[in-house]
């Protein structure tokens, strides 16, 4: 029982450790920016396995300069009430829940543009049985510690949106040859409509459903209220 008692408070110690380590990386973001992401590194991996000389495309732009467009799209597409929740939509999670369990499978998520962050931030795309309750923890930090902006600002820079592109800048200037801050509405509901699935939909720029998503992402943004 001694044994069993030391092997509990190690673990103990160890989540804590683990969770103050959390809290520390959310509270220095607060001001800072990540120069990376926990994505981030796992596709630099990815990359370096099939070339050596593989590079990431990335680059910071600071909240104002990127497009308005972009973050209407993005509310619309993914967080139709980021401005309201305090990091979790139950509404959405119980819509999409209820589609999952009328198709037999995963077609519809319920993760709010916070959750996705905590997602980007600190945890890998391997599925675990504590990922969520991790996912869940995180985010609740974030709320806690950050404004809305300040969320939404980390999430427009650190998501991925294609094969080693991840951000804003990069990504506008990987599919439209211009910066962030010059993006159209058209464009920035393609690039929302991508969000999903990035990697699938940079080789497959014209698939259908792309588009037909991108054309109601576009009917949608005027009504999208983004941090501003």
């Amino acid at each position: 029982m001694r044994l069993v008692g030391r092997v509990l408070l190690f673990l103990l110690i160890v989540m804590l450790g683990y969770q103050l380590w959390l809290f520390g990386h959310v509270w220095w973001w607060v001001e800072h920016n990540p120069s990376a992401s926990a994505f981030m590194e796992e596709q630099r991996a990815r990359l370096l396995e099939e070339d050596p000389e593989a590079e990431l495309h990335y680059k910071w732009v600071a909240y104002d300069q990127i497009s308005p467009h972009l973050k209407r799209a993005l509310v619309a597409s993914e967080d139709a009430k980021f401005l309201e929740h305090e990091g979790f939509d139950w509404e959405g999670i119980q819509t999409a829940w209820e589609k999952n369990l009328k198709k037999g499978r995963i077609v519809a998520g319920g993760s709010t543009i916070s959750q996705q962050l905590a997602k980007n931030l600190f945890l890998s795309s391997k599925k675990t049985p504590w990922r969520k309750a991790e996912e869940a923890a995180i985010t609740l930090m974030l709320e806690q510690m950050m404004t809305k902006r300040r969320i939404f600002e980390i999430y427009l820079n650190v998501i991925e949106w294609g094969n080693g592109v991840f951000g804003a800048e990069a990504a506008a200037q990987h599919y439209y040859k211009t910066s962030a801050a010059r993006l159209g509405a058209g464009q920035a509901a393609k690039l929302a409509a991508m969000v999903p699935n990035p990697r699938y939909y940079d080789k497959n720029r014209g698939d259908r459903k792309l588009l037909r998503k991108a054309s109601i992402i576009q009917r949608r943004m005027w009504a999208a209220d983004y941090p501003a």
